[in-house]
């Protein structure tokens, strides 16, 4: 791992946030008690010195991707803390009974994944008290933004993720920070 990235400790790297995530889990299954201070920081909050961060942005500079609540366009997670995963094969990747049915030509709806999977952030309450799976909700209002689960998520693209962390496209906006 540390030769795939380039013999140095790239904490933004998805290589390193892959085996972070792992290591989480690892830690779950164990029966270990997930803290807060094992979770990423909370996008939402504001951080120290953040006026040094909001004059380079006027200057058009670091602009990053943020995820907000569609409801009450709370920061929810930036693209900082989304884990990539390699697609799958799409249909063909899922049991036979969980195929769509359709049209076999319209591969277009494919293309893309309907979620974001991110690292487990200190606004997930449900993560920190531990429970194996439930709801992702906003911080704020309450909106259900996604699911999370311990054991894993299969992502529309075919793809598992575990522990999977993930927020819908639909219920949130892409927007820059």
């Amino acid at each position: 791992m540390f030769e795939e990235m380039g013999y140095k400790v790239d904490h933004s790297n998805p290589i390193y946030k892959r085996f972070r995530l792992k290591v989480l889990g690892d830690s779950y299954n164990r029966g270990e008690k997930i803290d807060s201070s094992k979770l990423g920081a909370d996008p939402g909050m504001p951080k120290e010195g953040s006026s040094v961060s909001e004059a380079s942005s006027k200057e058009g500079k670091n602009h990053t991707v943020a995820y907000r609540c569609k409801k009450c366009r709370r920061v929810v997670a930036l693209q900082d803390n989304v884990v990539d995963h390699i697609p799958g094969e799409g249909e063909t990747s899922f049991e036979w009974h969980k195929r769509r049915s359709g049209n076999p030509f319209n591969k277009s709806a494919e293309s893309e994944c309907s979620s974001i999977f991110v690292e487990p952030l200190r606004w997930m309450t449900a993560v920190e008290e531990g429970a194996l799976e439930g709801k992702l909700c906003c911080a704020h209002c309450e909106a259900r933004l996604g699911y999370f689960n311990w054991s894993g998520i299969q992502c529309s693209c075919g793809s598992w993720i575990t522990p999977a962390f993930q927020l819908h496209k639909c219920r949130v906006d892409i927007s820059t920070v």
